[in-house]
């Protein structure tokens, strides 16, 4: 089965920053520390964020409550290389480093 042509505005923004729609890597790798909405204490490393969609989108994408470090967080070849796979080894290798 596959999935819609019709984008999300979630997905919308995701390709008007460069992200890769459907990646969720930067939302499942890093640890983070500060409050988001349904995790309350932050997430650890390697645990998938509750608001990442089935589809692997942020749910808060352009919602003010999407913590600081999320909105912060940019594409960049250097960190999400050529694909999901290499991103999601990209950023838990940056993880482990800090």
């Amino acid at each position: 089965m596959s999935r819609s042509t019709v984008t999300t505005p979630g997905e919308q923004a995701e390709r008007s920053t460069g992200c890769r729609p459907g990646c969720g890597a930067c939302c499942i790798a890093p640890s983070i520390s500060s409050p988001i909405p349904g995790m309350p204490d932050g997430k650890p490393a390697g645990v998938r964020c509750v608001q990442l969609d089935e589809h692997n989108l942020c749910r808060l994408f352009g919602d003010p409550r999407r913590p600081a470090v999320c909105r912060d967080f940019a594409f960049d070849v250097d960190v999400c290389g050529n694909d999901r796979r290499d991103a999601l080894e990209r950023i838990t290798l940056l993880e482990t480093l800090t």
